[in-house]
């Protein structure tokens, strides 16, 4: 039996009768309270709401009431995620996860925050409208995990974030962010993930950053960083993915002064950018993940740890002068998320397995020649050189690629021929050599026929399907003479029988759309299985790639 107080019981019945009015879907789980005047116990509770819809026709219903302002009880975990709340949002002493994300808050956030943090805590305020700056007293919590993200937050960086000991994911992005980046990152930092991206921030990238030993994600993509390739990062064997696109980073990407490498990363955005020079390929021969990844059993990238556990009245010994035991807390599961550009889309990849490896370079200045040994990454699946002023043929390795399944090779000075090890090539979906200047015939009784003929305009030289639909044309002439001289007037049963084989295939990809419907408003997720491997799900603002293997 355990003692309910006054205000809990207030509580109780403000949440109850909401329900019955305000909350319409409201799925009350558990609550759980045990305080005694006397003992003054840690006070958990444990609220989950779920897509619940909190609307109301006046002002004073419209945010959170008593008693859950001000309260002085203690809530170990509150979840009130994917809601219309409204008005300034409650805080409670020592709560160890607070997740108000995706509501409508329109404030800014209590300078007395960190108060009411605990050690080892999750806090998530993302997908608000929070403004003004960050409160410095949020660094006077340990807490593991900050997300602020997706608000209207601005001013600078605290510098008291980057000097924390716990945090293992600041997430900030898509705010409005400005200033130079702390350089104060202490030689013990524990963090895993730093996303500030869709940002204003200035200045160089802050060399303390190598004393995040174990930092997985960097994403700092658009923002106005002005800086060099960070060769320095190299040290930090465990980074998974880097996304420095959209900036102002200048310069050649090698680092011939640099022992590291980067042997787990899988993917590397460095697109919209002012880098020149040539490709470095023995580099990225270093990326193992790419080159050979053996991961038989791919997981989400992200990481979990336990929140802090609590002590509880022994019921078994309710009379004991030492009547309590420790109750170790739940495990919480953090997901990291990017945006890139994959197929061609711009895609919010909010689930990142780690098999999924992507390479973009696009709207840069690099020149010179592809390099050969970028054939050698049998693992790689998105690969965006497109934009820049690379020169020669396309390497024929690229056929060694198995894996790869979106290519974009468009708005360079390519020359030569269409490689026929293309043909090797089954799993790509996605394709784009336009604007180059490839000559020679388009390979046939391969897939690469079926792609649209935007994937080939803009190259002079190149004929045949599907940029000749004729199969019975002659090549274009060059030079004063044919680039196929022993061409005919018969016909081609090769594109034939490939514009058939598409066209089946075209069918049954489209036969398998699936449509859901959410309240009249028309269609909500469309699942198409695009990539062999992967499922793209779209939900008005929401892309998720999925493994469909299993």
């Amino acid at each position: 039996m355990f003692i309910c107080p006054d205000r809990c019981k207030q509580f109780l019945h403000f949440m109850r009768r909401r329900q019955g009015t305000l909350f319409g879907s409201l799925k009350y789980v558990s609550t759980t309270m045990e305080s005694t005047s006397t003992h003054k116990l840690y006070h958990p509770l444990t609220l989950a709401t779920r897509r619940a819809s909190i609307t109301a026709s006046t002002s004073a219903s419209k945010a959170l009431e008593a008693p859950l302002l001000n309260s002085t009880y203690v809530l170990s975990s509150v979840d009130l995620h994917s809601n219309q709340l409204q008005g300034h949002f409650p805080l409670f002493l020592n709560s160890s996860y607070l997740d108000y994300s995706r509501n409508n808050f329109n404030s800014s956030i209590p300078i007395d925050i960190g108060d009411f943090i605990s050690t080892g805590s999750y806090l998530s305020l993302s997908s608000n409208n929070f403004h003004g700056a960050i409160p410095k007293s949020i660094c006077n919590a340990s807490g593991v995990v900050l997300d602020l993200s997706n608000n209207s937050l601005s001013g600078n960086i605290p510098q008291c974030l980057t000097q924390s000991h716990s945090l293992l994911a600041i997430d900030m992005r898509r705010n409005n962010l400005s200033g130079t980046f702390p350089d104060n990152f202490l030689k013990d930092c524990e963090l895993r993930t730093l996303d500030l991206s869709n940002n204003q921030i200035q200045g160089q990238l802050p060399k303390s950053l190598v004393n995040c030993s174990r930092l997985e994600v960097l994403n700092l993509g658009n923002n106005n960083i002005t800086d060099t390739f960070p060769c320095f990062l190299m040290s930090i064997s465990t980074l998974r993915v880097l996304v420095l696109r959209s900036n102002k980073f200048y310069g050649s990407i090698r680092c011939p002064k640099t022992n590291g490498t980067w042997p787990v990363l899988q993917i590397i955005d460095l697109a919209h950018n002012n880098f020149s020079g040539d490709m470095p390929g023995r580099m990225s021969l270093t990326w193992q993940a790419m080159v050979s990844n053996e991961d038989d059993s791919p997981t989400n990238l992200g990481f979990s740890y336990k929140l802090p556990g609590r002590c509880k009245i022994d019921s078994k010994n309710p009379v004991a002068r030492y009547n309590y035991r420790y109750v170790t807390g739940p495990s919480v599961y953090y997901r990291n998320a990017i945006t890139a550009i994959i197929i061609g889309l711009e895609l919010n990849v909010v689930k990142i397995l780690t098999i999924f490896t992507l390479i973009d370079y696009s709207s840069n200045k690099f020149n010179g020649s592809i390099p050969e040994e970028i054939g050698e990454l049998k693992s790689l699946y998105v690969l965006n050189l497109s934009g820049n002023a690379f020169t020669g043929k396309i390497p024929s390795s690229f056929g060694k690629m198995q894996q790869l399944e979106s290519l974009d090779l468009s708005k360079n000075h390519l020359s030569g021929q269409i490689p026929p090890q293309f043909a090797y090539l089954t799993f790509l979906a996605f394709l784009d050599l336009s604007n180059n200047e490839l000559v020679g015939k388009i390979p046939t009784s391969t897939q690469i026929s079926t792609f649209p003929n935007t994937s080939f305009e803009g190259n002079k030289g190149l004929w045949g399907p599907p940029l000749t639909m004729d199969a019975v044309l002659p090549p274009p002439i060059l030079n004063g003479s044919s680039s196929n001289p022993n061409s005919g007037d018969e016909i081609d049963w090769d594109v034939i029988c490939v514009e058939i084989g598409f066209t089946c295939g075209f069918g049954i990809v489209i036969g398998s759309l699936c449509f859901t419907k959410d309240g009249g408003n028309g269609i909500t997720e469309l699942y198409v299985v695009f990539f062999s491997r992967y499922s793209l799900s779209w939900s008005k603002d929401l892309v998720i790639i999925e493994d469909t293997s299993t």
